[in-house]
């Protein structure tokens, strides 16, 4: 109550706030600005960037900022003043009771003067209409529309100030006709770039009978320089390339046609006295020199010297690097023109290895100049590096977890730049219950890891299919985990042969070749322990069978309650003993008894089985974001997986041997066997001023077959959390209509659609509204309760939808989020009651989060 009082206090306060507060009688403020072309209103991010006086920000259409700049005091020390000498003796008193110093300091701390302070920090300051930046935007309006062309436009603006102290502007520019391309003609001054510029002409961006647009000529000078730079010319300077652009004045005032000249000049070299002028050439490389460790001598006399193919490589004893290593990073070939494209590979092959420090790539001309040698500086890094991580984790088995980790880096280990990563992780803490035997927890585990700059695969030469421009990486590693008095006390242990290459800046490519992984329930007795709603479940069938003269043969199996009239299921003999009771027909039960506990015990078996997963998978990632400030862009991803064909195939040689469900078993486990398939979208749009609309569409299915019919809990989907559908817990969504009976609800179909706006809220503090829509179901496999099964287009009917709000603060580094997610319509409920049945903050939801859920 106290917490809800205090934010309705807040609120009353912000709401009443007026936004006029500090605007004189004789000053409007800004409300809104919006530009006319042609008297059709144009919304334009861009154009909107040229006005000098844009409108106060706002919250979902109230303006936040604003009226917290209107909280603070203009004059703080004198409103102090003024409450302390309101009373007579009030300064008196309190310079009795705290000293005339502290008095003092009392008129400058943080809640009388701080405070206004901070809230101009955090706030923002009235747009005052002020007529001489309007018209300093409608120069800019104006220039920006006769860089499209539009030559002969002219501008005006219209202030509505109709309401109180409030103003908007409109802006209204008259087009006129635009200027049109006729002719194109070139002055060429170099005899090279002369020949490079016919060869590459038909993809010019500037045509004729094209409308006249600036940004094609710049667009132009980017082409061409790029063309120039990547065909010999190495000091090609995109100043070169100007434009002389005419208007025929023979033609008529109304004849709209322009002349182009393509310029481009000759090299120009700035000495201490003048600028000389040279020819460009077509420069090829020469000699290539490598200096691997140039930074641990402080003359390169000390240096020894090998040469390997076409490189010249000057080393150390500190540092010893494989030559083949080198020259599969660097991309300059004797004899070879020199190419831009080759030095940004370089650089980046070089930082991908992650042996040395920034290269520094310097190229030298002869005398003739159409020859350079080229100069390659590396730095190693340190051989070891040391990092460790804390963390304090909860859950609903574990009540308080303190976790701790260390990772030592071996770099070049085998001289190769291969890196070797040694970790280890523990976690020890207090459970949730006192359930089990102890009542504490703890899991320790670790990872080695080697990666190595190329693709390892026996007998084939790779870098033929997968350039070493495309940074190719293969990774083996091997690790294991082991917990104690969690759960099932799960040991794992994988093995993972993967590879991944990046043709692009927007392309990514993973392969896991080998991905195995064997997970083994030490305490499968604990079942019923860990999965409560399943047992009570149980024990509710249970309940019919208590009475120990109708069903003798059951008596064994009960143990009293909480009450001396309740009996329970004991676990876990009582439990295995009245599911075989039942399943055996040692005891006469209903057909609907019979069905539930025959459900319950297949997941029983599935979930406490041991599972070997002999699987090989391909991810694609493509985006076309072009940097982290970018929030106008889309990333797709799909992967697909297969498991346990390779030892299926074996099978047909290898006589394995075979449980009683006639699967087929190695080293006494059943090996999974599925095909899964998952696509992903995300989708960003910039809606300006940092407010940001983002959506995502996922998809996935895990069929089994062949020794299996279902998919290991490892590899299924579950629905909700902090990064899924936001108004349920993780494991509680689903799957389909089923009211989340499970302690760990999953499937092995899903669909996941979520839709977020987000906008700046204060300073670093962001907010979001949400709305999620999913759910997970059961499809070709062995569940077959209608309720949890997709049998169609029918069953969209259970997508559940949770919306919300939610609070981010940007650390720079990472994003600190808190999502509050409200169940708005829920499948689990019947049909006429799924809409906002739970929406209420009782029954909402509070997700914490790293970063955005996508």
């Amino acid at each position: 109550m106290a917490k809800l009082s205090l934010l309705s206090l807040l609120a009353i306060v912000l709401l009443s706030c007026n936004s006029l507060k500090k605007v004189e009688d004789d000053e409007y403020l800004v409300i809104k600005n919006s530009i006319y072309a042609d008297s059709i209103k144009v919304n334009n991010e861009e154009l909107e960037s040229l006005i000098y006086q844009k409108s106060n920000s706002t919250v979902l259409g109230y303006p936040l900022r604003l009226n917290l700049y209107n909280l603070a005091k203009e004059n703080p020390d004198s409103s102090f003043n003024e409450w302390l000498y309101k009373k007579e003796n009030r300064k008196k008193r309190l310079t009795k009771l705290l000293s005339a110093k502290q008095v003092e300091r009392l008129g400058e701390s943080f809640m009388v003067k701080g405070l206004s302070n901070w809230l101009k920090d955090i706030g923002e300051e009235p747009t005052i209409l002020d007529t001489t930046k309007t018209r300093l935007t409608l120069a800019k309006l104006s220039a920006y529309y006769q860089s499209k062309g539009f030559f002969t436009n002219s501008t005006t603006y219209l202030i509505d100030s109709t309401k109180h102290k409030k103003a908007k502007v409109n802006y209204h520019i008259a087009l006129g006709d635009p200027y049109m391309i006729d002719s194109l003609g070139n002055n060429i001054s170099s005899t090279a770039i002369d020949s490079l510029y016919f060869l590459n002409s038909a993809n010019s961006l500037i045509r004729e009978g094209q409308q006249f647009d600036l940004s094609n000529f710049n667009s132009e000078r980017e082409r061409l320089t790029g063309i120039f730079r990547n065909s010999g010319i190495r000091n090609f300077q995109e100043s070169s390339i100007t434009f002389d652009i005419l208007r025929d004045t023979t033609r008529s005032a109304d004849d709209q046609k322009m002349n182009i000249t393509l310029n481009i000049g000759d090299l120009k070299t700035r000495g201490e006295n003048e600028v000389t002028t040279s020819a460009y050439k077509v420069e090829k490389i020469n000699k290539i020199n490598i200096y691997t460790d140039y930074l641990s001598t402080s003359t390169q006399d000390s240096l020894y010297t090998l040469d390997y193919q076409d490189y010249t490589i000057h080393y150390s004893k500190n540092f010893d690097i494989k030559p083949k290593t080198l020259a599969n990073a660097i991309f300059f070939k004797k004899d070879s023109i020199y190419r831009d494209v080759d030095k940004i590979r370089t650089s980046r092959q070089l930082n991908a290895l992650n042996v040395f420090k920034y290269p520094n790539i310097i190229f030298k001309a002869d005398s003739l100049g159409n020859q350079v040698n080229t100069n390659i500086y590396l730095a190693p890094k340190t051989k070891y590096s040391l990092g460790t991580d804390f963390e304090v984790s909860r859950s609903n088995l574990r009540r308080l977890g303190v976790g701790l980790g260390t990772t030592l880096l071996i770099r070049n280990i085998f001289k190769g730049a291969e890196n070797l990563s040694i970790s280890a992780n523990g976690s020890y803490g207090l459970l949730s219950s006192n359930t089990f035997e102890a009542n504490y927890f703890s899991e320790f585990g670790g990872d080695v890891t080697l990666d190595f700059p190329r693709i390892w695969f026996p007998f084939i030469n790779t870098s033929r299919i997968i350039p070493n421009y495309t940074l190719p990486k293969t990774r083996i590693a091997i690790g294991t985990n082991f917990q104690n008095n969690i759960g099932l006390d799960k040991q794992t242990f994988n093995t993972v042969l993967g590879y991944s290459w990046t043709p692009s800046d927007f392309v990514n490519h993973d392969v896991e070749l080998l991905n195995i992984q064997f997970v083994r329930n030490v305490n499968s007795n604990r079942f019923y322990n860990v999965y409560t709603n399943t047992y009570e479940l149980l024990d509710d069938i249970a309940d019919t069978y208590e009475d120990a003269d109708l069903y003798p043969e059951l008596a064994d199996y009960f143990e009293t309650g909480d009450s001396d009239t309740e009996l329970n299921l004991i676990i876990p003999s009582g439990t295995k003993g009245f599911t075989s009771a039942i399943l055996d027909n040692e005891v006469a039960s209903t057909t609907s008894d019979f069905d539930d506990v025959s459900s319950i015990e297949e997941r029983r078996i599935r979930l406490t089985e041991n599972n070997l997963i002999f699987a090989t998978n391909y991810t694609f990632n493509k985006t076309n974001r072009t940097g982290i400030i970018d929030n106008s862009f889309y990333q797709f991803r799909w992967k697909i997986e297969g498991a346990g064909n390779v030892l299926s195939a074996f099978s047909s040689f290898i006589p394995f041997n075979k449980n009683d469900n006639d699967q087929l078993l190695v080293f006494g486990v059943p090996f999974s066997q599925y095909i899964k398939n998952e696509f992903e979208y995300v989708k960003y749009w910039d809606l300006s001023r940092s407010n940001v609309l983002a959506a995502r569409a996922f998809f996935g299915i895990a069929i089994p077959y062949g020794n299996s019919d279902n998919i290991p809990f490892v590899r299924s989907y579950f629905g909700g959390g902090s990064n899924d559908n936001r108004a349920w817990f993780p494991y509680s969504l689903g799957p389909g209509s089923v009211s989340a009976v499970n302690d760990f609800n999953e499937a092995n179909l899903k669909l996941a659609l979520n839709l977020e706006y987000r906008f700046p809220v204060v300073g670093d503090i962001n907010g979001a509204i949400f709305a999620d829509a999913g759910n997970i179901w059961n499809v070709l496999d062995n569940v077959e309760d209608p309720d949890a099964t997709f049998d169609g287009l029918g069953s969209l009917k259970d997508i559940a939808l949770g919306t919300g709000v939610g609070l981010r603060y940007d650390f720079t580094y990472f994003l600190f989020r808190l999502d509050l997610g409200f169940k708005t319509y829920n499948p689990a409920e019947i049909q006429s009651k799924r809409w906002f049945r739970d929406y209420n903050f009782a029954n909402s939801v509070l997700q914490i989060g790293i970063n955005y859920p996508f």
